[in-house]
């Protein structure tokens, strides 16, 4: 795949530019690590080369000098929020993420929940904390939050919150998913901090929107597309206009936010130290760049993938028909329509030959691969077997899963699972390869392809089952379906 993004020099500008942070304010700086840390393939497919680890191994870099805090809402808690992504709960979400810290070698100081009122099911979970050996702390909700600088700086607001002992220069403040109080947590702590004689700042981390490159940017409008479901935008960032004389770009909600909070950081800290939003970042994922074309074509591909997935949930659901609006407008702001990926055109024009759904694939050569419906294998068993035939270099005719290995599959299906269909889906198409790779040299050329099939794009003329998709995904594939049902063709 074309490369656009050096990943090792990022993790060390990232680092390097974390510890300036700290130095700037006395030796101690709560971080407010926003997005995804461990599996941000977001940024993986709009910056070709990040790794979607890249943000936690920069994080490993510094872990001798950081901690975590991880916040989470009591009231999602309460209302079993869940992670789209993950399909868990954020309460399961917050025990995640302090196993994989501590199994990194993280310090992790504790679980902070915030705007706790006493909701039974908080109650549960920080019972479920302290028996698992796992600080937590309450904090409260405040009156007239946000705006009531002088009740939210004072004893009867921060001064309230449960205190979070920390010791590193660096503690990290992060949580399951948007609106658990990182910020308010951060700010909370740093009041505490000061009451205590000890000097703390404050910076964000935020991957998107990069603030240093232009607003119309694909890398940018990709963002967008990614959060159309919220009905923000990036914009210039006036505050640091007015200050600087510099355009830069950050996010709607940042730019609103901003006199709030360095109302808030005045109060607390005498002065504010930065003059815009912009100059609370600390993200130099722009400085790592090494391919502009590369980021963009890739930035415009994920725009259109997002199109195809909103598209999909609102045939599925009947719901979301402003955000597919919304997409369509970020396609043309972008340059883009629906058929930017040569697989679409590829995949609807094999349906129309065969009569039945097919599937393409871009492959990592930028030729395109077919694979239709056959009375064996659906058609994305059909079209992964033939990527990955392509990429072995064995004759797309030849069959090299044996049917010794296919037949049982398909009856335990049909006379014992009470499945209609005897075609194999992906997983089970694999399976019966790695069955036949034990006695086929083909088979098993066929099967060590799989890793190079990672990142490649596909697309099926028709909604193809949950399962198949979820399935695709965790063998890397970017998966886009027409959004219409292969019975009723609609």
């Amino acid at each position: 795949m074309r490369q656009g993004f050096d990943n090792d020099k990022y993790i060390e500008l990232q680092a390097s530019r974390i510890r300036e942070r700290i130095n700037q304010f006395g030796g101690k700086l709560y971080l407010e690590f926003g997005g995804k840390l461990f599996d941000d393939y977001h940024a993986s497919r709009v910056l070709p080369g990040f790794e979607p680890d890249s943000k936690f191994r920069m994080l490993k870099s510094l872990s001798s000098e950081a901690e975590v805090i991880i916040a989470i809402n009591a009231n999602h808690i309460e209302k079993n929020k869940a992670r789209g992504d993950l399909g868990i709960t954020y309460d399961e979400d917050a025990l995640r993420l302090v196993d994989l810290f501590r199994g990194q070698g993280f310090s992790v100081a504790g679980v902070v929940i915030t705007q706790y009122a006493g909701q039974p099911a908080a109650d549960a979970f920080r019972r479920r904390l302290d028996s698992l050996g796992i600080t937590c702390k309450l904090h409260y909700p405040i009156d007239g939050y946000p705006h009531n600088v002088d009740l939210i700086v004072s004893d009867e607001g921060y001064g309230k919150n449960e205190f979070v002992e920390t010791s590193r220069p660096l503690v990290v403040v992060t949580a399951p998913g948007p609106g658990s109080g990182k910020l308010a947590t951060c700010l909370s702590q740093i009041y505490h901090e000061h009451k205590r004689g000890v000097e703390a700042g404050y910076a964000k981390f935020e991957t998107f929107p990069v603030w240093n490159l232009p607003l119309t940017h694909p890398v940018n409008v990709a963002y967008e597309a990614a959060t159309a479901d919220l009905d923000d935008a990036n914009i210039i960032d006036p505050f640091h206009l007015e200050a600087y004389g510099e355009m830069t770009v950050n996010y709607n909600r940042d730019v609103d936010a901003f006199p709030v909070v360095r109302a808030l950081m005045e109060k607390i800290l005498g002065e504010s130290p930065y003059q815009s939003p912009t100059d609370m970042g600390v993200n130099m994922v722009g400085f790592a760049i090494t391919d502009d074309d590369a980021c963009r074509d890739a930035s415009r591909m994920e725009i259109v993938r997002r199109y195809f997935q909103a598209a999909v949930q609102l045939k599925r659901t009947g719901a979301g028909a402003d955000q597919v609006e919304r997409l369509e407008r970020i396609m043309k702001k972008a340059g883009v329509d629906k058929n930017y990926s040569p697989a679409r055109s590829a995949a609807l024009t094999r349906e129309r030959v065969t009569g039945g759904p097919a599937g393409a694939m871009v492959m990592p050569d930028a030729s395109v691969i077919t694979g239709k419906t056959s009375t064996r294998l659906g058609c994305a068993s059909s079209l992964l077997m033939n990527a990955l035939k392509a990429i072995a270099g064995v004759d797309l005719e030849l069959e090299v899963i044996s049917d010794s290995a296919i037949e049982p599959i398909s009856r335990l299906k049909t006379h014992y699972l009470g499945s209609k269909n005897p075609r194999l889906h992906p997983d089970e198409t694999l399976m019966a390869l790695s069955i036949t790779s034990a006695t086929s040299e083909a088979a098993e050329k066929v099967l060590g392809a799989l890793d190079e099939l990672r990142g490649c794009d596909a697309f099926f003329s028709v909604i193809i089952s949950t399962e198949d998709e979820q399935f695709l995904r965790r063998l890397g594939l970017n998966v886009c379906c027409e959004p219409k049902y292969e019975r009723s063709g609609i």
